[in-house]
């Protein structure tokens, strides 16, 4: 085993139940992370339900097959139905025919058995939020295992529950959300978590009742990749950008549209959403409600190459979630060199710092406020634009994410191998 201080690279296993990268911050956070960990000379494997994430020709990928219920081309059945003759298969089946979502748990169950199998020789294994049973016996009896935690998952569910309307509602997200109480308990027991901001540290350890002394902060980075200042023609005067999922209430996106409403009664205005609403739900009634189906545009998904393509044609961007246990969104539209406005929910203020305008959470008409005041300043979206663009290129760095979550893991290593 590694010793703790040894420079020698470390076999690295990250562990992750859903990797693509189109299945939001998790997959970007192993495709980058799993890069930089691999550029500064360490060995790194992922192993991975599907969809597979893509990652760098120096990471090996080892699929981990699953039913993939929420595969588009065969949604909520499995593609071969002799699969079900598999007990772990047939258990994940029942449970999302009952509304509930196994497939943390049942990927946990995988990856040990996986492990425990082909016994390779790792010195750490990094789980991706995953906090199933089977992971806490990958810890237990495998490998030393640390775990990222990017959010409280507990508060998506208690902001969910809140928005439901019908006695129905509530319980369909009860029973999604059964999967926390195993989080809860399989978190407890690991030496070491990291977590990507002091915000969400302090709301993890007391959402979970983990002592704050076992966690890490690690700020994410940025792919400057796809994300950078587009050198074209001066910016529109009255166009804003978001880039959020649209129906999930904790993303704010409903006080937006509200703020534009109020907005356009004064001055032009036109909203993107990269992203797209759910064929009759809350956004989309929402948007026929307030009458601006004429100024807000949703892009559907679009391809990564193409993201700084639509902020260089944004006069604004905003972030108008109620909670970000980081806010990659926020850390995007600066590297895109556009003026932010950002929500002060969860740990975006220790994103933006003084690089955007911070206005509260749940608030349309300090949304409102904001952008007016910005669209009708122009040295003020300048002063923000270099601001974040200095602030991602200072804080926000993948090589050096890479380079702390190795200080995390020899640490992990240390305290395993004193146990």
């Amino acid at each position: 085993m590694i010793q703790k201080n040894d420079s020698h690279p470390l076999k690295i296993c990250l562990l992750t139940y859903r990797g693509n990268p189109t299945c939001g911050g998790q997959g970007v956070y192993i495709k980058h992370l799993s890069k930089a960990l691999a550029d500064i000379g360490h060995e790194v494997d992922v192993i991975s339900g599907p969809p597979y994430p893509h990652l760098d020709e120096k990471v090996r990928l080892h699929k981990l097959p699953s039913l993939d219920l929420y595969n588009i081309e065969h949604f909520f059945r499995p593609e071969k139905f002799s699969d079900l003759l598999n007990p772990l298969n047939m258990y994940e089946f029942l449970n999302m025919c009952t509304g509930s979502f196994p497939e943390p748990y049942t990927f946990g169950q995988r990856a040990y058995k996986y492990l425990r199998e082909k016994k390779i020789n790792y010195d750490i294994v990094h789980d991706n939020q995953c906090l199933a049973y089977g992971i806490g016996k990958i810890a237990r009896k495998l490998y030393p295992t640390i775990a990222t935690i990017h959010h409280p998952i507990t508060v998506d569910c208690r902001e969910e529950y809140k928005a439901a309307r019908k006695l129905y509602q509530k319980f369909k997200i009860y029973r999604w959300y059964t999967f926390i109480g195993m989080q809860l308990k399989v978190a407890r027991r690991l030496s070491h978590i990291i977590t990507v901001s002091e915000f969400t540290k302090k709301d993890i350890a007391a959402e979970f009742s983990i002592p704050e002394e076992k966690f890490r902060v690690v700020h994410n980075g940025i792919n400057n990749e796809y994300f950078y200042p587009v050198q074209n023609a001066a910016r529109p005067e009255s166009t804003i950008i978001v880039t959020n999922s649209a129906d999930v209430p904790l993303k704010g996106l409903r006080y937006l549209l509200q703020a534009v409403a109020q907005i356009r009664k004064k001055q032009p205005i036109k909203l993107t959403v990269i992203g797209e609403p759910k064929k009759e739900g809350v956004i989309e009634k929402l948007v026929a409600k307030l009458g601006i189906g004429d100024i807000v545009h949703f892009t559907g998904r679009i391809a990564n190459e193409d993201f700084a393509d639509y902020y260089s044609k944004s006069t604004i961007a905003v972030v108008p979630s109620l909670y970000e246990g980081f806010g990659i969104p926020a850390l995007e539209a600066m590297a895109c060199g556009v003026p932010l406005i950002s929500t002060s929910g969860g740990a975006l203020p220790e994103v933006v710092g003084n690089a955007g305008m911070i206005v509260p959470p749940a608030d349309a008409a300090a949304l409102a406020k904001a952008i007016t005041y910005l669209l009708n300043n122009p040295q003020e979206r300048e002063r923000y634009t270099k601001a974040g663009l200095e602030r991602v290129g200072s804080v926000f760095s993948w090589p050096k994410a890479a380079q702390e979550v190795t200080e995390v893991y020899r640490e992990a290593i240390d305290a395993h191998r004193r146990l």
